[in-house]
């Protein structure tokens, strides 16, 4: 947890790596990830760097991988997960080179059957199609010898007999298959362009058919056009190429139809065979390469990954070094010089890599060192803004403020338990859910460890507000005294019985709420008051935790003047308003009971919020005797002392800091930034040394402006801790009541089936609306509380995130 206090130490480190050794170096860097590299050439375009051509390749083996990648798809070859275990190192130059040849040997084996397979399976559906025509046709052919058909025949212009009567008998025809879809636009064309002198058959074929554009099923059909003279007949072909109708020769001689047939049918069982063996090739070899593909996909992402690095680095004078720079957490220093050895080592390089630490006036990148526990917390913080390089880091406070205060508007311990369960189950199956990829599930898994919190705290808030699905556990008993006789009990007149605190067994319940609250009709009215005095005690506590935050800043970042004129009166404002109210409200709980009488008895005790106003406002009201306005001597003046100090902390940090910096410039020349104080510093809103002093009074009017103003409605924000709590209670009565109070209404068996179906439905409610709905929108009003009102009193959030050439976040991030 000491990591998490603020962010760790930066160190700007310059690398010199032999030519060599610099693949190597780079790969045993990626593998522990400790590194932001810097762009030393930036001005510099990508394609007139060094390692632009290694680059390429990389690209080009993974266009390869794509396609290997997509043809497995095509056959539903699935791919075999690659354990982390098993997850291999970035290969050497010489393994590279074995590497690409085996991609281009695969995917050019892969494009050649590929080609072949198209080509045969072209023949194999026009084998088919003729085959369908010629068995399709012969329906129409059955009176051939009457009508004389040929579809290949010419007249003789020699023989008389043709030129006469044999010229009226002798039609042409042209057969072949087309989409139905397109048939009877096909007829209506081939109707105009003959003039109606075109006589169309056609038979639909059974099934479907495998289009040869597109590859999708298809309905198709056979047709046959007859007409007479050969002008008609180059007519008609053409609208058949037109309408991509394939035209198939068909004999109109039954005999030559069968011999045909027999022909196309001996040549599709070859094709089949041919398809067949083509196919159990290609499978093998897919198989073959699905065995490598997920080793050959990483190596291939880390051998462009360290290019790309390598392309950062700028050569020296002499072009014998590389030279590049990063940022190093200064815990990794070792690791990084360790990495650097072994790269050389395994290169064989003749001089060793070094680094060396160079000073710089740049802010550096902001890394906070988590773990599966303490990750969800610091995203949440991160969310609303990276962290200032050395700022206080919220998260550390989080871990316990966050799930505390929903756990305030979600006290149920029914319900904790659900999520606890919950996230128990996603905490002891980790390992394997990790490895589930569906979005929603992964915002759940991510943050299981806040579920789990979040569970525990509403089960201690669920036993102080002795809630449990809407009931009270009567654990130690009522302290309540009942002082009546059975006669008043039972009396008919009597619609109501009153319970005197001064009547009770003990003074203070052991444990959170008495049960008997259950049962009164006063139950709301007094949780109301007592949940929201409760809520403006957290805030002011949690408010004042915040301003107090900003001090550790000011002192790290050295800025002790801030202390006194920000610090100071923020703190003054916000203690002697709404910190009096809190005292206030405790006071009032002590001093006022019901075992005195006069001012002190309960009917006597004041309104906080009428004096809270009459303090501000200076006004009075007016008591009855024997009560009196205020709760102790002397109220009033000090009341009066308090809004006078803290109107005169507004003109404080209105004006404070700015003619401080006026001073201080007129006193000393500027003096230039250590590299550690070039980021504003938390709450201070850090001015430049060359800003105008009208921008800065500007900026500081603002903040106060804003502080003031912020003061009032954050901790009327807090009251959502009581509207939340109250609204998550009611519910859950209103679903016992309404719901599974309605199953107990029936007797004998029918009762239990009953029982048994309304308590289906109410635990569906429950988990859907109190648990899911109800809890997610107590953790987002949790979640304004923390990056509103706590963080804005100490965090600036101005910094960039420390981004390592780490390959498992280069390999994660392309899987997603």
């Amino acid at each position: 947890m000491g990591d998490m206090f603020r962010s760790e130490q930066m160190a700007l480190c310059q690398l010199f790596i032999q030519p060599e050794a610099a693949y190597a170096s780079i790969a045993e860097l990626g593998e522990r990830g400790c590194v932001q590299f810097r762009d030393l050439n930036e001005q510099v375009s990508s394609f007139q760097r060094k390692y632009v051509t290694e680059v390429r390749r990389c690209d080009d083996m993974e266009r390869r991988l794509r396609y290997v990648e997509a043809e497995m798809k095509k056959d539903e070859i699935d791919l075999p997960l690659l354990s982390a275990e098993d997850e291999p190192a970035a290969p050497n130059p010489r393994e590279a080179v074995d590497l690409e040849a085996q991609l281009e040997k695969t995917e050019n084996e892969l494009r050649e059957m590929a080609a072949n397979g198209a080509s045969l399976k072209a023949n194999f559906t026009h084998m088919e199609e003729l085959k369908c025509v010629l068995e399709n046709t012969a329906g129409f052919f059955s009176d051939q010898e009457i009508i004389n058909l040929d579809s290949n025949r010419m007249v003789d212009p020699n023989d008389p007999a043709q030129q006469n009567g044999g010229q009226r008998g002798q039609l042409a025809f042209v057969a072949g298959v087309i989409k139905l879809e397109r048939f009877f636009s096909f007829e209506r064309m081939l109707w105009r362009i003959s003039r109606g002198n075109i006589f169309l058959r056609r038979c639909d074929i059974e099934g479907l058919c495998e289009d040869e554009e597109t590859g999708r099923p298809v309905l198709k059909t056979v047709f046959v056009a007859f007409f007479q003279g050969e002008q008609l007949k180059q007519r008609v072909k053409k609208v058949c190429a037109g309408y991509h109708a394939s035209v198939y020769p068909c004999p109109s001689a039954h005999a030559e139809r069968a011999d045909m047939i027999r022909d196309v049918n001996v040549r599709l069982e070859d094709l089949k065979m041919v398809l067949n063996q083509s196919a159990d090739h290609r499978c093998r070899v897919l198989t073959s390469a699905a065995k490598h593909l997920p080793r050959w996909s990483i190596m291939v992402r880390k051998m462009k990954a360290i290019y790309h690095i390598l392309n950062y680095f700028n050569p020296d004078v002499t072009g014998k070094c590389l030279i590049g720079e990063g940022w190093v957490p200064a815990q990794d220093l070792t690791t990084v010089q360790e990495a650097l050895a072994r790269g050389s080592k395994q290169s064989e390089s003749s001089i060793p890599a070094f680094m060396n630490v160079i000073e710089t006036n740049e802010q550096p990148p902001t890394y906070t060192r988590t773990n599966k526990f303490t990750n969800g917390f610091q995203n949440l913080v991160d969310s609303y803004g990276m962290a200032s390089y050395r700022e206080v880091n919220p998260a550390l406070y989080a871990c316990i403020t966050f799930p505390f205060l929903f756990a305030v508007m979600f006290g149920d311990l029914g319900h904790g338990i659900i999520l606890v369960l919950f996230a128990a189950f996603l905490i002891i199956k980790e390992k394997k859910l990790a490895a589930i990829r569906e979005e929603i599930f992964n915002i759940f898994f991510g943050g299981r460890y806040i579920i789990f919190l979040m569970g525990l705290f509403s089960i201690y808030t669920g036993f102080i507000y002795n809630d449990v699905f809407s009931k009270s556990m009567n654990i130690f008993g009522s302290g309540w005294n009942m002082n009546y006789t059975e006669a008043e009990m039972t009396d008919p007149t009597s619609k109501y019985i009153t319970l005197r605190p001064n009547d009770t067994f003990f003074k203070t319940y052991p444990l959170g709420m008495d049960p008997i609250w259950q049962l009164a009709d006063n139950k709301i009215i007094f949780l109301n008051t007592f949940k929201m005095k409760l809520s403006i005690i957290f805030g002011v506590l949690h408010m004042v935790f915040g301003v107090s935050m900003s001090v550790v800043n000011f002192v790290h970042y050295r800025k002790y003047a801030s202390i006194f004129l920000e610090f100071l009166p923020q703190v003054l404002f916000l203690l002697l308003l709404f910190g009096y109210m809190v005292f206030m409200m405790f006071f009032k709980w002590l001093v006022y009971n019901d075992t005195v009488e006069g001012p002190l008895s309960p009917a006597c005790a004041p309104s906080i919020l009428i004096l809270f106003i009459n303090m501000i406002l200076q006004g009075s009201q007016d008591t009855p005797e024997p009560c009196k306005e205020f709760m102790f001597d002397g109220q009033k003046s000090i009341q009066m002392v308090f809004v006078v100090i803290a109107i005169i902390c507004i003109p404080w940090m209105l004006l404070g800091k700015p003619l401080y910096i006026m001073i201080q410039r007129r006193g000393s020349p500027p003096a230039l930034p250590k590299p550690q104080e070039s980021a504003a510093g938390g709450a201070d809103h850090g001015h430049g040394e060359d800003e105008p002093m009208g921008e800065i009074f500007i900026h500081q009017a603002i903040h106060t402006i804003e502080y003031v103003l912020s003061t009032v409605s954050h901790t009327a924000s807090y009251l959502r801790l009581w509207a939340l709590s109250l609204a998550h209670a009611q519910l859950s009565e209103v679903l016992w009541n309404m719901v599974l109070a309605k199953g107990f209404i029936f007797d004998s068996y029918v009762g239990a089936v009953g029982v048994y179906l309304v308590f289906g439905a109410w635990s569906a409610l429950t988990v859907g609306i109190l648990v899911l709905i109800e809890g997610l929108s107590a953790f987002l009003h949790t979640l304004r509380l923390h990056w509103v009102e706590f963080m804005s009193k100490f965090y600036e959030g101005a910094g960039y995130a420390f981004e390592p050439f780490a390959f498992k976040t280069i390999l994660m991030d392309e899987e997603d």
